[in-house]
């Protein structure tokens, strides 16, 4: 019970903050649960592609094969699915209403993966893998996920630019998540020490695009309950 406590604890607390962030005109609390199962659920069709994509990549090696396994095998099947079920629940929904919402309900899809990902790893490595991950994993997939969210709002809103937006929306995760794994599988000294100064990169890059949404929110001057 304590594993699940401490691999669920920093996923709550992010959303948490994700939606006192949304502070302007909050979305349904309903709607915000139902994403985190969403991402929940999306866990099973993703272990068994990675699985699929693994089987593929076994003559790499080295680099190559981190590479493979960072970018193809983990981002590009986690992202892909992220945005489907981002797209299938809130696209048309009437409670996506402004370009903030697309980073609320992005990084809830990603937090509810995150939490099935992070129990899987615990339950395999133990208490310090958990303490490891809550301050790694866990904000890096939801910092994935406001990048693929800020991209997507902007698509939503802005029909012109919808299609590159669309394929923004995916391709800057898959990077972004792809170099952050990379890092980490390469187990190369060089690589290894950048790994703190990319995670500081992640955070500044992303409370950059929590904040510019949030201060261009056509509710901003008047509040909803």
């Amino acid at each position: 019970m304590n594993l699940i406590i401490i691999a669920l604890a920093p996923v709550f607390l992010i959303a948490i903050y994700i939606y006192i962030r949304d502070k302007y005109e909050r979305e349904p609390v309903r709607l915000l649960l139902i994403s985190l199962v969403v991402g929940c659920v999306i866990t099973i069709p993703i272990i068994y592609v990675e699985g699929l994509l693994s089987v593929y990549g076994r003559d790499f090696m080295g680099l190559a094969s981190a590479a493979w396994n960072a970018f193809v095998v983990a981002a590009v099947t986690e992202e892909l699915f992220k945005l489907i079920a981002l797209y299938l629940l809130i696209w048309r929904n009437r409670h996506f209403n402004e370009k903030f919402d697309g980073i609320v309900y992005a990084c809830f899809i990603s937090l509810g993966f995150a939490g099935i990902e992070n129990i899987l790893y615990i339950t395999d490595g133990g208490i310090s893998v958990g303490i490891t991950r809550a301050f790694t994993a866990i904000p890096a997939h939801a910092l994935f996920g406001v990048m693929m969210g800020y991209q997507f709002g902007l698509a939503r809103f802005y029909p012109k630019e919808c299609s590159w937006r669309l394929f923004l929306a995916l391709l800057i995760p898959i990077l972004l998540h792809g170099i952050y794994d990379f890092i980490l599988m390469s187990g190369h000294s060089f690589l290894l020490f950048a790994f703190v100064p990319y995670l500081i990169f992640l955070w500044l890059f992303g409370f950059r695009r929590i904040r510019q949404l949030s201060d261009r929110s056509i509710y901003r001057g008047f509040r909803h309950g």
